[in-house]
């Protein structure tokens, strides 16, 4: 599992841009010079995930860029068209990034995948909340199964 102090693992994202998915690297979105706070869970249009997780970061935008937030990343293991709609359900504009990670590539080298299966969604991301400076990890905050505190934009706002 990734830690602290390590580098963003290398991979490649989708987010639907006007002219249908795009990729964007995990280079570009955590560049040298950047400060990004990710979060990523276990499916868009899902329960917490929909009424809690990305309401939060959307409210909470501007207090984030506040304190030198450059960008906030919503990841999820679902594709970039499930993504968009999403993001529009949830009025995320530009204020967070709504990234789809479809193959799970980027949560499986995060080392943060969990088991889906018996609810009928497979492969999909743990639900945690990380804070990257210049590529590398500063905080990481995963949840424990079935909770949202520590990935919550709050509880992230009061870890800057």
């Amino acid at each position: 599992m990734a830690k602290v102090g390590d580098k963003v693992p290398s991979a490649t994202l989708r987010m639907l841009g006007p002219e249908g998915p795009k990729a964007v690297t995990t280079e570009e979105i955590f560049a040298p010079g950047k400060k990004v706070v990710a979060f990523a869970l276990p499916g868009a249009f899902t329960p917490t995930c929909s009424a809690k997780h990305v309401p939060g970061f959307v409210a909470e935008a501007a207090a984030l860029k506040a304190k030198g937030i450059d960008t906030i990343a919503c990841i999820s293991v679902n594709d970039a068209f499930v993504m968009g709609a999403w993001g529009k359900d949830q009025k995320a504009g530009d204020k967070v990034m709504m990234l789809g990670d479809g193959n799970a590539e980027f949560t499986t080298a995060m080392g943060l995948t969990m088991d889906g299966s018996k609810f009928g969604l497979g492969t999909r991301s743990q639900r945690y909340a990380m804070v990257v400076d210049n590529g590398v990890i500063k905080h990481l905050f995963v949840e424990k199964p079935g909770a949202f505190e520590v990935s919550a934009a709050e509880y992230v706002l009061k870890h800057l």
